[in-house]
């Protein structure tokens, strides 16, 4: 016997029964004696039904493990709302990192340098920003447009036709997984509403960035917001 595992006795047991030319199941309900032994058969009542099935529903339990760290809290989060509408804010520092362009936009694939990133986001939407700078940011660190395209100018991103699905249970990491992994594995196509982000044309840019694999993002190039962190959390 493994240890520390509880012995489980039978409580009760539904035997389903169908019966020909009729499409509908019928279903006892049984109690078990001391040694195991069905008794007590009587039809499914509407209670023992609800019964069964709040014991069944696991929309609770996942509602509680979304966005449960998985360990410590990972060091690039910022802020967590694990409410099951809820949100995190977290941040990324430079990297390098492939993107890649819809064939109108006449951009090849490429991988380029980046600034450090804040992203803020709930299980349908994703924010997006900039940060002029390599440390940690604190509530007061004030926030650039992010340098891409499909980014509204309040720093939302256009996910376009990118089926996001989050799992309702998904785990903190899980979650920012996701995320990173739906915006850098779309397609980028367009300045939407005419908003450039940066301070300089941004298809240049990227090309430049492209040939040059040693060139650090010119962070000169960014462009200011109204924001600090302060206004995400």
């Amino acid at each position: 016997m493994t240890p520390n595992v509880p012995l489980y006795q039978p409580k009760a047991a539904l035997v389903v029964f169908t019966a020909s030319g009729f499409t509908a199941p019928y279903i006892e309900y049984y109690d078990m004696d001391e040694s195991g032994c069905p008794i007590n058969p009587h039809p499914l009542t509407v209670r023992e039904a609800q019964s069964l099935a709040k014991a069944l529903d696991t929309r609770e339990q996942a509602g509680k493990a979304f966005l449960r760290p998985e360990g410590v809290l990972p060091d690039n989060v910022l802020h967590l709302d694990p409410s099951a509408n809820g949100s995190v804010v977290w941040y990324t520092k430079p990297q390098r990192q492939t993107l890649y362009f819809a064939e109108n936009l006449g951009l090849d694939n490429g991988t380029v340098a980046l600034p450090a990133l804040v992203w803020k986001a709930t299980k349908k939407e994703l924010q997006l920003f900039a940060l002029n700078g390599k440390t940690k940011p604190k509530a007061e660190t004030p926030l650039f447009h992010a340098p891409f395209f499909n980014l509204y100018q309040k720093g939302t991103v256009c996910m376009g036709n990118v089926d996001v699905a989050i799992k309702s249970a998904a785990t903190l990491e899980e979650f920012i997984t996701a995320w990173q992994g739906y915006f850098f594995g779309s397609y980028f196509s367009h300045h939407i509403n005419e908003h450039n982000p940066i301070g300089v044309n941004l298809f240049n840019l990227y090309k430049e960035l492209m040939a040059d694999p040693e060139k650090p993002f010119p962070t000169y190039t960014l462009r200011t917001t109204p924001l600090t962190l302060n206004n995400l959390l």
